[in-house]
């Protein structure tokens, strides 16, 4: 299967029976990430958290829900 990193627009090839690969073709919101843009997102990442005011938000619910 080949597949295209939506960032630096890499073209790589995957096995057609890997994880990986089904989950893509599955599941179309799944994004495809080359080995180098995944290691410099998750660096940059670990960056961001060691500065401390990196936080993460958890999304509000709603009380209408709940009735």
């Amino acid at each position: 299967m080949q597949v295209k990193c939506t960032i630096c627009d890499r073209i790589d090839t995957l096995p057609d029976d890997s994880l990986h690969a089904k989950r893509l073709r599955n599941r179309r919101i799944y994004m495809y990430l080359c080995k180098s843009c995944y290691e410099r997102i998750g660096t940059n990442t670990q960056k961001r958290h060691a500065t401390g005011k990196f936080r993460l938000y958890q999304e509000k619910k709603d009380n209408d829900e709940l009735f």
